[in-house]
């Protein structure tokens, strides 16, 4: 009896093992965790202040987030308009930021590698860094999404998005988002 429960317990290792082979991602996290990401500037799925944005100091936001999963290796940072006239529109794309970091603030400097750590990768106006919102007309949303990877990407400066979306595949842990809303004055 015992020698069945234990042929029985290797079994269900070995399917579970092949199952985590075949979808390239380990069992436990085949339907990625999340955790939190918040703004002292905003609160989620309200307005962006001025500041943040083209029409004041188009300064990077203030965010925070709660502890990624123990097994983190590295954060990646996408903020995102897919309100734009011409197709989603990145406004952020920062990677690699280590594991325990817990918080950016606000006005992030532009840099290939930001003191705070990580990597900037280029936005949709092609530069490096934060480009705050500044829609054409109407009210645009924003997410902010916090990924908790299990690899470093060791992408060089100046990825793009498509670029850093492929290097993430089967390497995301949980996800974070916080979302804004912007609409320009007359």
């Amino acid at each position: 009896m015992a020698r069945q429960l234990l042929m029985l317990c290797l079994a269900i290792v070995l399917l579970v093992g092949c199952r985590s082979a075949a979808t390239g991602m380990p069992a436990a996290s085949a339907t990625p965790g999340s955790f939190t990401l918040t703004s002292t500037a905003f609160a989620h799925q309200e307005a962006i202040p001025t500041l943040y944005t083209c029409d004041g100091e188009d300064r990077s936001p203030p965010l925070r987030w709660s502890e990624p999963p123990a097994s983190t290796k590295s954060l990646t940072l996408i903020c995102e308009d897919p309100d734009a006239p011409v197709g989603t529109w990145i406004h952020w794309v920062i990677y690699d930021l280590p594991p325990d970091l817990r918080t950016l603030s606000e006005g992030i400097p532009p840099d290939e590698h930001p003191t705070v750590g990580g990597t900037h990768g280029k936005n949709s106006w092609r530069r490096l860094g934060y480009g705050g919102p500044c829609p054409p007309s109407g009210k645009h949303r924003y997410f902010f999404r916090l990924y908790a990877l299990d690899t470093t990407l060791d992408l060089k400066p100046g990825a793009n998005v498509e670029q850093v979306r492929k290097a993430m595949e089967g390497h995301i842990l949980a996800q974070a988002e916080l979302m804004g809303t912007y609409t320009r004055g007359k």
